[in-house]
């Protein structure tokens, strides 16, 4: 006795995911370091939904913003502008890189 091939694959997708859960990861806000930041602006011309305020200290409306989008991130160039995500309850920050003297 064969299989149907439709019943094979649902047996394998099955045992492939059964009791695996997606690593929930999302932005949660976006953060300017002010020591980095060259006020050169070009976070506000980029952005397509006005989010970041056009007077220094160049504030930033987590309102407006697209999850998805990284216009402002990519265009600053001291990358100053950095994403801070959040898994479940936990916030992740890239880790703090100090100076060397």
């Amino acid at each position: 006795m064969t299989t149907p091939a439709k019943d094979i694959f649902e047996l394998v997708s099955r045992a492939l995911f059964e009791g695996v859960k997606p690593m929930m990861l999302k932005r949660d806000h976006l953060v300017r370091h002010p020591d980095r930041c060259t006020h050169n602006a070009v976070c506000i011309p980029v952005c397509p939904t006005g989010a970041w305020l056009s007077t220094p200290p160049y504030k930033f409306d987590s309102s407006r913003c697209i999850e998805t989008c990284r216009l402002c991130l990519d265009a600053c160039p001291s990358q100053a502008i950095y994403a801070v995500f959040r898994k479940g309850e936990k916030l992740l920050e890239p880790t703090k890189i100090e100076p060397k003297k």
